[in-house]
């Protein structure tokens, strides 16, 4: 992974990767209400299915040395406000990587890539 984003302090230089942005916006994402899912790249999928969890799955960081660009790939719930969980998710993920990395959120992009419906699991009744 990149290691982009640089600041010195007095004692030396924090360096920052990608990864780590990521895996901020993809928690702040899935916690707003009406994300269904984040959906992963297809090599993502084959990382999964080989046992390893990928924290950053649906998101896609640009980061330099002062400002962060962040794309975001989501499912949301069927009847939910396409705008306001769009615009929710701007604001938490913005918050969340800008406070806990100093970096300035330029833009976060938000990509509907689905509606997950509400599984039909409930089977009728039989009465005898």
């Amino acid at each position: 992974m990149s290691e982009n984003s640089i600041s010195e302090t007095m004692g030396g230089v924090v360096k920052i990767a990608e990864e780590v942005v990521a895996i901020i916006a993809a928690v702040a994402a899935s916690e707003v209400k009406g994300v269904a899912s984040m959906v992963g790249s297809w090599t993502g999928n084959i990382t999964e299915a080989l046992g390893k969890k990928n924290l950053a799955k649906g998101v896609k960081v640009q980061v330099g040395e002062k400002e962060a660009a962040i794309d975001i790939y989501i499912t949301v719930e069927y009847g939910v406000r396409i705008p306001e969980v769009a615009w929710e998710i701007q604001e938490r993920v913005k918050n969340a990587v800008e406070s806990m990395t100093g970096l300035k959120v330029v833009e976060v992009n938000i990509h509907v890539q689905g509606i997950k419906f509400e599984k039909e699991d409930q089977k009728e009744e039989v009465t005898e």
